[in-house]
């Protein structure tokens, strides 16, 4: 599955777009001044997301990677 697609299927489940997961991080502290906190392990972020949202581990490493900026 390209990334892409990984980028689609959460929205259509989620109604929520990379940009939408990072407002929410911010206000979590897990993004801070727009760059990932170093303080915060994937594993944190990517729980977060399956637990609130129901995603799987695909869909919430691809979301992880928007907050790194590795979209390719």
């Amino acid at each position: 599955m390209s990334f892409q697609a990984y980028i689609d299927n959460i929205k259509t489940k989620t109604g929520k777009t990379p940009a939408d997961f990072k407002k929410m991080a911010e206000e979590k502290d897990f993004i801070i001044d727009g760059k990932l906190n170093p303080k915060i392990k994937a594993t944190e972020v990517t729980n977060w997301l399956k637990e609130e949202f129901g995603l799987g581990h695909g869909h919430t490493m691809a979301i992880y990677a928007t907050f790194k900026e590795k979209t390719e």
